[in-house]
């Protein structure tokens, strides 16, 4: 009896099984979690800091790999080519500057040629180079001082101002200012000059200043009615190199510095516009009573006369009280 029973159990379980629809494959898998599909539920978010200790536990560099391969895109350059210049190299190429030609450099001479004509820096001095690099030339100023020059350069036709002091320089020549006809300053200060040729000076008409002062002059040069300063101080001058009546036609002569020379009297007569007048350290020893005034006439004063010094020279002025009756104020020197 119990055999039957649990027969017919077995059977309406089985009959119940096969009523039973069947459970789809895509709901099973569904219903089942994904344990690689992250979740907020097992995301640590607070620990999720990303540091370069980190990085490479925190994110995966393979996930970000290229998926496409374009390596054969790129183009294949062969060893040993070079690959061919593009248009925009071409042009540049194409619009560069031709080289120009070099400059033509400046003749040069030697030492035993003559200078050439000027140049754009002016004439060829005897070191081979322009004048204008020799000296330094501003508008018509020509700055030769302390150059070692052993003559006067060449200098630019427009020359007005000339200083050429502390050189070599011994000897002027006629034809150092023959073409300058603007000159009216010239200082040649402290050189060696011994001998000036006679009309190295006397012609330029619009000379105004002259100086030679420390130089080994023996003998006074010829000088322009247009002189208006002469500063021979420190030379080797002598009574004998004074042409007679040397400064009578210089109406325009107001300063005479002969100063530390060999003189032996004062060189006479003195323009009627002489203003000052420096004789000191010389040799003189005796004067005329017409040496600055006329004995003739007693009215006659010489206004303009007010600075003569006879100072360091072996004479005594108080022996000649009637020399000094027109000047305005008497001669500096011994009155003993």
């Amino acid at each position: 009896m119990q055999s039957v029973a649990l027969l017919g159990v077995t059977t309406l379980a089985l009959v119940l099984a096969l009523a039973a629809p069947p459970i789809e494959e895509g709901k099973k898998k569904e219903e089942k979690p994904r344990a690689d599909i992250a979740t907020d539920d097992n995301l640590d978010l607070p620990n999720y800091d990303l540091s370069l200790d980190n990085y490479g536990e925190i994110i995966d560099p393979s996930l970000y790999e290229e998926l496409y391969d374009y390596s054969d895109l790129a183009p294949k350059i062969e060893v040993g080519t070079l690959a061919p210049p593009t248009q925009r190299l071409e042009g540049i190429v194409s619009t560069r500057a031709r080289p120009t030609k070099a400059p033509r450099r400046l003749p040069m001479t030697s030492p035993t040629t003559k200078p050439v004509g000027p140049g754009l820096l002016g004439s060829i001095t005897k070191q081979g180079l322009p004048t204008c690099l020799v000296c330094v030339c501003l508008s018509t100023s020509v700055y030769c001082d302390d150059a070692e020059l052993e003559q006067i350069p060449p200098l630019p036709l427009e020359t007005t101002y000339l200083y050429a002091r502390f050189n070599r320089i011994s000897r002027i020549r006629a034809s150092d200012f023959a073409r300058l006809k603007k000159l009216k300053r010239i200082d040649l200060t402290s050189n060696v000059i011994s001998w000036v040729d006679e009309d190295s000076f006397r012609l330029l008409s619009t000379l105004q200043e002259l100086t030679l002062a420390e130089n080994r002059l023996t003998a006074l040069p010829a000088l322009p009615s247009s002189i208006v300063r002469l500063d021979a101080r420190l030379n080797r001058i002598q009574s004998s190199g004074v042409r007679p009546e040397a400064f009578r036609e210089l109406k325009k002569l107001q300063f005479l510095h002969l100063s530390d020379n060999k003189l032996d009297y004062i060189p006479v007569p003195l323009p009627e516009g002489l203003r000052s007048l420096h004789l000191q350290n010389n040799n003189i020893q005796t004067m005329h009573k017409d040496t600055f005034c006329d004995g003739q006439d007693h009215s006659h004063i010489r206004w303009a006369l007010e600075d003569i010094r006879l100072d360091r020279n072996p004479i005594n002025l108080n022996l000649f009280p009637d020399s000094y009756f027109c000047l305005p104020r008497l001669p500096t020197g011994h009155f003993y």
